[in-house]
């Protein structure tokens, strides 16, 4: 069978550059065949856009002129990147981009993009929504039960060969009782709030909306108005608001100082909601007893970040939503939403960030 030449005009066309930026799997690329989330994993859609004649391109290679990514933007059409090693999508280089479409985000939170960019260039924006937030809430029960038991001095010590039950047990409490306080309580925050209902815990939380009055009902959890009113009350604070221009360093120095002394912060959202040198402030004065989260900012985060090095962290890289089950939650979404693109069909409504010019209503 010939084709026209309109025809494989039309054919030729069709065919997209993807590029996908993700973090390496080096040696453990291998030891697990669901590793779906580094380079070399792929998000295990490369023989599926290549056999539809594709061009996909894959790396980790993301910053300044002479990156990788760098060298693609021009001719691409899709970008797809994750929270855990973002591509930061800016303005400058959406201008740069003439024939891209699509930026999907592997899992959850756009922040990496110029949203506002993205929108007036027509482009559309998208995540996976809801593919990782089991992952994320179960990551954050743990931190909170790390930091209420000192855990990690513990820990260094059976690693060093030290015995020394004093030096672990004058800062460590049990949860049941303790006043524990959501900033947001969307996907991630509702389930973190029914996971810690079990522990007797007295359970807070702040966000624009209220949770639907039966599961406030049954999870038991009390909705504040005022998020200045709430902190002072709060013994955990855990930070689950997305990265807007109104939440962007929200966590200042001023508004520490009205949390209660020795509080303890877990930040899985997204590290510059926090003012930087604020958390490492209030850290080594003793105002916060403790700080664990795995967001930082920029990621990856130097070596001479400040959170590193002060007291009382519990701190890892980005990984809460990375786990095994949450890759093949992402790479399945990306899969679908690239496949309906290609075939000019919508995607699942809340997996939009931009569509049509417009920006999710988290982002406004």
């Amino acid at each position: 069978m010939y084709l026209t030449e309109a025809k494989l005009k039309h054919v030729d066309h069709a065919k997209k550059k993807i590029v996908g930026v993700f973090y390496k799997g080096n040696e453990y690329a291998k030891l697990n065949p669901n590793f779906v989330g580094c380079v070399e994993g792929a998000l295990g859609i490369r023989e599926w856009l290549e056999s539809q004649g594709h061009q996909y391109i894959v790396t980790d290679d993301k910053e300044g002129p002479d990156s990788e990514l760098e060298k693609h933007i021009p001719d691409a059409h899709v970008i797809i990147s994750t929270p855990f090693h973002p591509a930061y999508v800016t303005a400058e280089r959406i201008k740069k981009a003439q024939k891209l479409e699509l930026l999907l985000t592997a899992g959850i939170g756009s922040d990496h993009v110029d949203l506002k960019a993205a929108a007036a260039a027509g482009l559309t924006v998208a995540e996976v929504t809801g593919s990782n937030v089991v992952s994320v809430a179960e990551d954050e029960l743990m931190r909170i039960l790390i930091l209420m038991r000192n855990f990690l001095p513990g820990y260094h010590q059976a690693v060093k060969g030290e015995w020394n039950v004093a030096g672990i047990a004058h800062r460590a409490y049990d949860l049941e009782g303790k006043t524990v306080g959501t900033v947001g309580a969307g996907r991630i925050g509702k389930l973190l709030l029914q996971r810690l209902k079990p522990f007797n815990c007295n359970l807070l939380y702040f966000d624009r909306l209220r949770i639907d009055p039966e599961l406030e009902k049954e999870i038991g959890a009390k909705f504040e108005e005022d998020l200045d009113a709430m902190l002072p009350k709060c013994d955990v604070i855990v930070i689950n608001t997305p990265l807007t221009e109104q939440t962007r360093g929200l966590f200042d120095k001023n508004r520490i100082a009205k949390c209660k002394k020795g509080v303890l912060i877990v930040n899985n959202a997204r590290g510059a909601i926090a003012d930087t040198q604020a958390i490492a402030d209030a850290c080594s004065s003793g105002h916060v007893a403790g700080y664990s989260g795995d967001v930082w900012f920029p990621q990856p985060a130097p070596k001479d970040h400040p959170w590193r090095y002060m007291p009382n962290h519990a701190m890892t890289p980005h990984i809460s939503g990375t786990t095994i089950d949450a890759q093949l939650r992402y790479a399945a979404g990306v899969k679908d939403m690239l496949d309906r693109h290609f075939k000019g069909e919508d995607f699942p409504e809340q997996n939009y960030i931009v569509k049509e010019g417009q920006l999710a209503s988290q982002y406004r």
